[in-house]
């Protein structure tokens, strides 16, 4: 199933790719999108197609912070309908419950979790979708737009405990430091940030509740406000579920508040299945896992839901025509070559107690 975004993902693209002399309207071309995604913020565009812009850009300008560097110009506008009513949220864990509700108006494909630990909080991102190439610089930039929101709602000199990605450093920190200050974490076990509890929840001065009322109407007006789509809401239970060894159709039938059979009905009627959703989803977590060359494959195998390492070997072979450890050792080089663009928090709460 394909999903769309808003092309707002796209503002500044165009002066971030002729900064580093590329053709910003030949490269949308090249992805499959219309000139009008670049211009127009209220597109809907496939999630897959801009994650590919992005890495393309990346490859061909040499620049390894372009998502960063178009973050960096991100402000509340960029949210269109929803700016206003953000930005009369009491506290930012409103904030973030709004964007949960109303992300379709945004991006289909992203998750945001809120973890709580003692008095820190971590806010996770994810990105749903159905594309196994690497996504550095989407997750770059959904990162900094977030950090840059927060930035906004908390005061300029605002400052998480930490900034997190799961993908290795950049050569250069530089833009990273510049964008996020001074604790940025690479090669982590999630893409976001962790930042003080009372921080999510300190009052917003600003917040006018009349105002947030007439916005929350006009936005429930829109199309797609609080579309419902049982395969996305899956995926997205299991992503959040599968490192933790749950993802089972009774607990993600919990989570979504059915019962099984109801599920399973649902999911029917979309043209899916729960076993195939898994299957896809631990397809997507491998290849990014295995990416990186922090997690051992035992590790890996675990945060996948296998008790050994011999059955996630034969799935995984089963699934891609090699065992693990051999795509690991080649296929990171590969993507390279083929010009292609290039969890979960267990150890991290406890290094946080």
């Amino acid at each position: 199933m394909t999903s769309f975004l808003r092309s707002a993902s796209l503002s500044n693209y165009e002066t971030v790719a002729r900064q580093f002399g590329l053709s910003p309207y030949q490269l949308v071309r090249e992805v499959g999108l219309k000139r009008a995604a670049l211009t127009n913020p209220d597109l809907r565009i496939p999630v897959a197609a801009v994650a590919r812009l992005l890495e393309i850009s990346a490859e061909r300008s040499g620049c390894t912070t372009f998502g960063l560097r178009m973050a960096e110009a991100r402000q509340l506008a960029n949210f269109g309908a929803l700016s206003l009513l953000i930005t009369h949220q009491p506290t930012l864990r409103d904030v973030m419950d709004t964007i949960v509700r109303y992300r379709y108006l945004l991006n289909e494909s992203l998750i945001i979790h809120i973890e709580d630990s003692d008095r820190l909080v971590i806010v996770r991102e994810e990105i749903v979708v159905e594309w196994a190439n690497p996504m550095r610089q989407s997750y770059d930039l959904a990162v900094g737009t977030l950090f840059r929101m927060m930035r906004t709602l908390l005061g300029p000199r605002w400052q998480p405990y930490s900034v997190n990605f799961i993908h290795a450093p950049p050569p250069d920190r530089a833009v990273h430091r510049r964008v996020f200050g001074p604790h940025v974490e690479f090669d982590s076990e999630f893409n976001g940030i962790v930042l003080a509890a009372a921080d999510l929840d300190r009052a917003n001065p600003t917040a006018d509740p009349a105002l947030a009322q007439y916005a929350r109407q006009f936005i429930e007006t829109l199309p797609n406000a609080e579309r419902t789509s049982v395969t996305h809401e899956v995926r997205r239970a299991v992503y959040l579920l599968l490192p933790l060894g749950a993802a089972s159709i009774t607990r993600v039938a919990e989570d979504l508040g059915q019962n099984v059979r109801t599920l399973q009905r649902r999911l029917e009627a979309e043209g899916s299945e729960f076993s195939d959703l898994v299957n896809s989803v631990r397809r997507e977590l491998a290849l990014r896992y295995l990416q990186s060359k922090r997690d051992t494959l035992t590790h890996i195998a675990e945060s996948l839901g296998y008790g050994q390492l011999s059955s996630f070997t034969r799935w995984f072979s089963g699934q891609f025509g090699t065992p693990p450890a051999k795509w690991r050792s080649t296929a990171p080089r590969d993507f390279v070559q083929r010009s292609q663009s290039k969890r979960v928090t267990h150890r991290m709460q406890t290094r946080l107690r």
